[in-house]
């Protein structure tokens, strides 16, 4: 059973685990292969409660979002730990070119403590970022003239990940120290308002290893109406119905990983049939298949990072928006693992793996046009360029570097 606390500021004890490695990872295995779920029905629209969502985007003639912008340099958002010696003054403003990668700096909007990771609304108009601190936060920035619009408390410790929901309602936050998952609603003009709840993983009892569960990634599936919480303490990912008029949670299926694993964080295919699972403690892979009906996630047969003996920390997937490829960050390793999508995402062929010119790359994101990978990498304070060869999918450096104080997160626009 899972504890619910109702929506009310909480504290939460524990040290500051979270910036030290977790325990160490053991062999992968061969390539997984999951049978695909039957194709579901449509989803309902949004407008009745625990309906799945049919979620408004911005149209290509929005050209209000600078993710819309056709040509000249683009906006680049960088997250830091501002407490940390040699930190970053909040969040880190740059822009970089989409044709040749070059980034170049512009400065820091302050006022933002610890804004470890960040994510965007879909109108493109207002940036969240977590506050990873023991009294944990989450703040709304109107990227229009960087004016902060406000910060609400998450209820739980270490906020790591937060994420919009397509209909550009609700914003859910995963913290890690306390192993819980918040909801809060966006008003129109993209500001936070209170939390409407914050779920608390109690069971199952937490892995080999693990003080507690740690919720890392907090995320919506392809369907709208489940979104899933990817707990590392435990081992598990929880599928939750969210009630998309009052943005309450309802759990309805567990996917549990094998022992020790350490889930940190799963990216969905373009298909939405299936998903991808990082498994920071012991090193592996996981193709896992997803019923958009029910919500509920099959993990596979655990599998290679390409990374050979000893723990490699993966960190994050992303996957091509044509779906044919996918690229894996491992922190210890300092890598990025290419592999190739096939059998209509059901499986991953692991093809090599490029060093990311940087110590601990932490995040990685694809630009909008899917013709560059940007990496953090958190220990060397640096952001990696690659170019992305749309047939092969091969990375290729995009000059130097780009000097960013302890970069832990990358999000270009």
């Amino acid at each position: 059973m899972r504890r619910r606390t109702e929506p009310t500021r909480a504290s939460s004890g524990g040290g500051w685990s979270r910036r030290r490695l977790l325990g160490a990872a053991t062999a992968a295995a061969a390539m997984a292969t999951i049978p695909a779920p039957a194709a579901p029905e449509r989803a309902t629209p949004h407008r009745q409660p625990d309906q799945a969502a049919d979620a408004p985007r911005p149209t290509a003639a929005d050209t209000s979002s600078p993710s819309r912008r056709s040509s000249g340099p683009r906006p680049l958002l960088l997250g830091t730990y501002t407490s940390v010696e040699g930190g970053g003054q909040g969040i880190g403003l740059a822009s970089y070119d989409p044709g040749s990668g070059r980034i170049t700096g512009g400065g820091s909007l302050t006022g933002v403590p610890d804004p470890s990771y960040l994510a965007v609304h879909p109108d493109g108009r207002t940036l969240y970022a977590v506050d990873e601190r023991q009294d944990g936060s989450v703040t709304a920035v109107r990227l229009d003239g960087h004016r902060i619009l406000g910060t609400r408390g998450t209820g739980g410790a270490g906020p790591c990940h937060l994420s919009v929901h397509p209909s550009g309602r609700w914003l859910l936050s995963a913290n890690y120290l306390s192993g819980s998952v918040a909801v809060h609603p966006i008003d129109p003009s993209g500001a936070l308002g209170e939390r409407t709840d914050l779920v608390t993983h109690s069971s199952p009892p937490p892995g080999p290893g693990q003080q507690g569960p740690h919720a890392h990634q907090f995320l919506t599936g392809p369907d709208g109406g489940h979104v899933l919480a990817v707990d590392l303490g435990t081992d598990t990912v929880y599928t939750y119905r969210l009630d998309l008029s009052r943005g309450t949670l309802s759990e309805v299926s567990r996917a549990r990983t094998r022992p020790g694993a350490g889930p940190r964080h799963l990216t969905f295919h373009p298909g939405g049939r299936f998903a991808y699972l990082a498994n920071e403690v012991d090193n592996t892979a996981v193709v896992c298949a997803y019923d958009p009906e029910t919500g509920s996630l099959t993990p596979g047969e655990p599998q290679s990072t390409g990374t050979g003996a000893g723990t490699s920390y993966p960190a994050q997937f992303v996957v091509t928006a044509d779906g044919s490829y996918a690229y894996l960050a491992n922190r210890g390793h300092n890598s990025l693992t290419r592999y190739a999508v096939e059998a209509g995402g059901a499986r991953l062929r692991l093809l090599d793996t490029v060093p990311v010119g940087g110590d601990f790359p932490r995040h990685i994101a694809l630009s909008p046009d899917g013709r560059l990978l940007f990496a953090a990498n958190q220990r060397s304070g640096t952001v990696s360029v690659f170019h992305v060869d749309r047939g092969s999918g091969g990375l290729r450096r995009a000059g130097e570097p780009f000097a960013s104080p302890v970069a832990v997160c990358a999000l270009p626009l």
